[in-house]
């Protein structure tokens, strides 16, 4: 409809049709309700209308049923006759099956592309958020950053995070008098953090080639904007890191694109789906960087949609700038429910022709409580409302189309070679064998500068097999002691790290133990 894109309507021919407006769609919205109650059809839905709009958008699905927006819906189908009688009944005139362009994205790189990011690109926030560190902690992961920072070290994968920790543990007296206390402990502590992580696959989302924004921007050549969706039926087993990832991908769209004001319709829309998963024992300055990305990131085109089955999960702050919002059926069977339930309806603009907590608490299965932005941005009064049904394939697609679509894509091919370039992992390993050949000369050459007699004494021991009497003269070389002196005094604390470091290197045992510090980093490679 070019400015508008239909939600739905009223079954009983008197209610309006409700229409999101494109000019208010980046206003952001809100789908709520009960498990089973409809929330990922009005997703599906939703995603349709934007990208016949010429509108990108990006999608979770948690279910693995989204992946139908790959294929048009069939007459074969047993809901078939079901969604042509609500068609009818709301006046929806232009309703036929369609399938949608998509491009499917994996962390796990099986379902979809693999999607990736870099340690120094999530920064220190996001990676003590997504590994529960300590104030103490995360402290001590700010410092890490600071030192890779100051010494160029770029910081792409988890064992480049890994490596440089062993080092500042290495360098811990001398960071903690410029940057304050660096215990072991707290060391200790991230590092069996990144291990669990390890276990999680968190490994694959770190690395190169990292995701570029522009391509999950797309539009057809028939003008259609793509749907991407994220394959997270497998993520949802690690709640927080799907959770940071999503935070993290909103953040760099927010930090990266330009301001736009007020465009006709959105640059972008994002759904972010289990919503109650980002604000769970969330920090204070963690919601607070929500809300300021909520607020701001309107100015940059972007739409952000929170799917959550109780508005109460997400904090009031936030709810507020949700403009949009399509109200599924909440259950009240407690005290607890009935207080939810009466807060979501406080909510609403009245409508004087119903109670909206009565209505909230009736709605059936695909039919919801809409109240969507009107001229100027006014919200809507509440309405009751049949969502319409789905052009698309309603449930998951098979394995062989999915295969199909992923080699039809326009980005195949670009993320699926994983890159190891050179990063703090290679630096700091080659600085410790330089360092450690430095130090082979240093005692080559202490062992030139030695007495004849002091030669014939270590070449006695070498070869007796026996312990020399504590009575037996020993002629020391004064040329020596002053050299081991001179050495002990200049040995920084780094060469020592990287003399230990380099020997444990090349040795069968020692490369068993760097696996058990630093976490696997041969594993794969």
């Amino acid at each position: 409809m070019g400015d508008r894109i239909f939600i739905g309507g009223g079954g009983d021919g008197n209610a309006e049709a409700q229409n999101l407006l494109m000019g208010y769609a980046n206003r952001h919205g809100l789908i709520a309700g009960a498990t089973g109650t409809g929330k990922t059809v009005t997703l599906q839905i939703l995603a349709e209308s934007f990208s016949a709009e010429g509108v990108p958008v990006f999608l979770s699905d948690v279910k693995g049923d989204l992946s139908g927006l790959a294929a048009a819906g069939r007459t074969d189908f047993k809901l078939h006759d079901a969604f042509m009688e609500r068609a009818q009944t709301i006046g929806f005139a232009d309703y036929a099956y369609s399938s949608f362009p998509v491009t499917f994205w994996d962390l796990y790189g099986g379902a979809g592309h693999p999607v990736r990011t870099t340690i120094s690109e999530m920064g220190p926030l996001l990676i003590a958020r997504l590994l529960e560190l300590s104030e103490a902690q995360e402290g001590i992961l700010n410092i890490a950053f600071r030192v890779a920072d100051e010494q160029g070290l770029a910081l792409l994968d988890l064992k480049d995070l890994q490596s440089l920790l062993v080092w500042v543990g290495q360098h811990r007296k001398d960071l903690s008098l410029r940057y304050g206390n660096v215990s072991t402990a707290s060391i200790g502590a991230i590092q069996r953090r990144l291990l669990v992580l390890e276990g999680q696959g968190g490994e694959n989302l770190f690395g190169e080639p990292a995701l570029e924004l522009t391509d999950i921007m797309h539009t057809d050549p028939d003008g259609r904007g793509r749907i991407n969706i994220l394959a997270a039926d497998k993520l949802m087993g690690s709640p927080r890191l799907y959770a940071t990832f999503l935070l993290w991908l909103l953040s760099e769209l927010f930090e990266t694109l330009p301001e736009v004001g007020d465009p006709e319709k959105p640059k972008l829309v994002f759904f972010f789906d289990e919503a109650h998963l980002l604000f769970d024992d969330a920090p204070k300055a963690l919601v607070d960087k929500v809300e300021q990305v909520a607020r701001l990131i309107r100015s940059k085109g972007v739409g952000v949609y929170f799917i959550t089955q109780n508005p109460a999960d997400v904090p009031e702050d936030i709810l507020g700038q949700l403009g949009n919002r399509v109200q599924h059926a909440l259950r009240a069977f407690t005290a607890k429910d009935r207080r939810e339930l009466r807060q979501a309806a406080e909510n609403y603009r009245d409508n004087p022709a119903f109670s909206t907590e009565d209505a909230i608490r009736e709605v059936g299965v695909g039919e919801a409580v809409t109240s969507l932005l009107e001229r100027k941005g006014i919200p809507g009064v509440a309405e009751r409302t049949l969502i319409r049904p789905p052009s698309s394939k309603l449930g998951p697609i098979s394995e062989n189309l999915r295969a199909e679509v992923i080699a039809a894509s326009p980005i195949a091919g670009k993320y699926e070679a994983e890159i190891d370039r050179e990063s703090a992992f290679e630096i700091l390993t080659r600085r410790a064998e330089e360092a450690a050949q430095e130090a082979e000369k240093a005692v080559e050459a202490e062992e030139e500068e030695e007495s004849p007699a002091v030669r014939e004494y270590r070449a006695g021991r070498r070869y007796s097999g026996s312990r020399v009497s504590r009575s037996a003269p020993v002629t020391s070389s004064p040329a020596r002691s002053r050299s081991s002196s001179s050495s002990r005094r200049s040995d920084s604390v780094g060469t020592a790290f990287a003399k230990s470091f380099a020997r444990q290197l090349g040795t069968q045992s020692g490369r068993a133990v760097v696996r058990g510090v630093l976490g696997g980093l041969f594993r794969g490679r």
